[in-house]
């Protein structure tokens, strides 16, 4: 079955049954790799992707109920050349080790950015409490959200 789903702002078509998870389509129908499989349980929090702007888990989620919807992925974020702010925090704190969560992270991050500009500490904790880091950045990567969020206020570039 064709599904139709705007994916980085650009519209996308794919053929899949309807119960195929969102992640796999993403990874092995369009070929966007940034967003990770971790447990397939909803419990690591390294495949969340944006569906209209909420964050959701792509390992569970089946791709037939984002028809029609606009899903963002790391890949939708910025470019090499120019990162988006929250990318640039992030290598600026060195919040990562491995980097295999940071994807999700970065798009929970995002959500959290785009409907509260100057969160507390507390509210970033809580909007990244579904993840996980094994590495121990946890307070590195807090500490890029703050800054991403200065930077985003301040409307200065990356």
């Amino acid at each position: 079955m064709a599904i139709a789903f705007t994916v980085n702002g650009e519209a996308r078509r794919v053929d899949a049954p309807e119960a195929t998870t969102l992640l796999e389509v993403l990874r092995n129908h369009l070929d966007l790799t940034g967003t990770r499989y971790g447990c397939g349980l909803e419990q690591c929090g390294s495949c969340m992707v944006l569906v209209d702007g909420q964050p959701v888990y792509a390992c569970t989620r089946e791709a037939g109920t984002v028809a029609g919807r606009a899903i963002t992925t790391v890949e939708g974020l910025g470019t090499p050349v120019e990162p988006h702010p929250l990318q640039r925090a992030f290598l600026d704190e060195q919040a990562g080790q491995c980097g295999y969560c940071l994807s999700g992270i970065l798009m929970s991050a995002k959500a959290l950015l785009d409907r509260n500009p100057d969160p507390s500490r507390s509210d970033i904790v809580t909007a990244l409490d579904e993840h996980l880091c094994r590495c121990g950045a946890h307070q590195r990567i807090l500490r890029a959200v703050e800054r991403a969020a200065a930077t985003m206020r301040e409307g200065r570039p990356a």
